[in-house]
């Protein structure tokens, strides 16, 4: 298997919401992706549109079906510290961090408790390299120094690194 070919990208993910403008306010204000009329996105390309159609109440459940989060990928190491600083300033809960070699990536709830990962992708040179045989997932354990690649997952907690999941 050759795996998927690097120009592979999701055009933009639409979310369901309770309140349209309180997302986009979110996603602008402090994931500073632009608004786009209904969406926000990146160089005038929408990303993520909302809609507060077909939404009838509180939130699903956390073990309910459908989308896990949605990623949005940054081009620098500098430009996910920014949207950080933007997460403390706004005092916006983070769920989780993680490194996993070949990214870094940042966890957090948007308003309406759709999950968000935010995250820059490593140089494809300094990703680490599996060991003989190996196969999987990266993660690196902060307090150890050390990576460890999980066998046959697709997911490293708390979640894999891509466009969405």
């Amino acid at each position: 298997m050759s795996g998927i070919d690097p120009r592979v990208a999701i055009e933009a993910v639409e979310l369901r919401v309770t309140h349209p403008g309180r997302a986009l306010a979110f996603y602008s204000d402090v994931a500073g992706l632009e608004r786009i009329g209904g969406a926000v996105g990146s160089g005038g390309r929408p990303l993520v549109r909302v809609t507060a159609e077909g939404v009838t109440g509180g939130r699903a459940p956390r073990q309910a079906t459908g989308l896990f989060h949605t990623a949005l990928r940054f081009e620098s190491r500098a430009d996910l510290a920014a949207a950080l600083r933007r997460l403390i300033g706004e005092r916006v809960p983070v769920t989780g961090a993680s490194d996993h070699g070949v990214s870094e990536a940042i966890y957090l709830d948007d308003p309406d408790g759709n999950g968000v990962e935010l995250y820059w992708d490593r140089p494809r040179d300094d990703w680490p390299a599996p060991e003989p045989g190996e196969r999987g997932t990266c993660s690196r354990h902060p307090s150890t120094s050390r990576t460890s690649w999980a066998r046959g997952s697709r997911r490293s907690a708390p979640a894999t690194s891509g466009t969405s999941t």
